[in-house]
């Protein structure tokens, strides 16, 4: 259990499911529409759910590809934390929106794998949080030219490790989106 105390609550994160960060994605397709289905399990059972939008100068806002995909619809009423580093709990008001709603787990889905996807996961273990991957619902840009693997090969060894992580008092894994049950 998370080491936060008073927080029983689970939240879903939707990192960066944005027009720009999801062009050239690994299994775009299938992965946004694992996520329309987590999102979809999320709202069933009454589970928050908090909307990651990056910015930066590449990515400005406002500009089309900021905005999410059209394939996932954002409730007006569901929380959006705008972020401009890797790790969304940074310079960030997630820790608020997660302690309103006294959340001590999370479940992330999104993107990119290798970074944001990533330090959030290592964010949230560090803070407290319990995190959980949704292991087929992240996806990455192929960087293999820069040295990089192959997208398959960072999500693989992202759900590997993610699956496998340690920390006292707190949890880590994955599932499937087959397996999300928020009940």
């Amino acid at each position: 259990m998370s080491t936060l105390t008073d927080r029983p609550n689970t939240a879903l994160l939707v990192v960066d499911v944005q027009n720009d960060v999801m062009a050239g994605t690994h299994n775009r397709d299938s992965v946004v529409a694992n996520i329309a289905t987590v999102v979809g399990k999320a709202r069933a059972a009454q589970v928050p759910i908090v909307w990651v939008q990056h910015s930066s100068e590449e990515l400005p806002i406002g500009s089309d590809g900021w905005q999410f995909v059209t394939e996932l619809d954002q409730n007006e009423s569901e929380p959006v934390v705008r972020k401009l580093y890797a790790d969304v709990f940074e310079d960030t008001d997630l820790e608020s929106v997660l302690a309103q709603r006294k959340i001590g787990s999370i479940v992330l889905a999104g993107a990119q794998t290798d970074e944001c996807i990533r330090a959030t996961l290592h964010g949230a273990i560090v803070r407290g949080y319990d995190a959980t991957l949704v292991s087929d619902a992240h996806t990455t840009e192929d960087l293999s030219e820069w040295g990089a693997p192959t997208p398959d090969k960072v999500i693989d060894h992202t759900n590997l490790y993610w699956s496998n992580h340690r920390a006292p008092g707190r949890r880590a894994g994955t599932v499937t989106t087959d397996s999300v049950d928020f009940g």
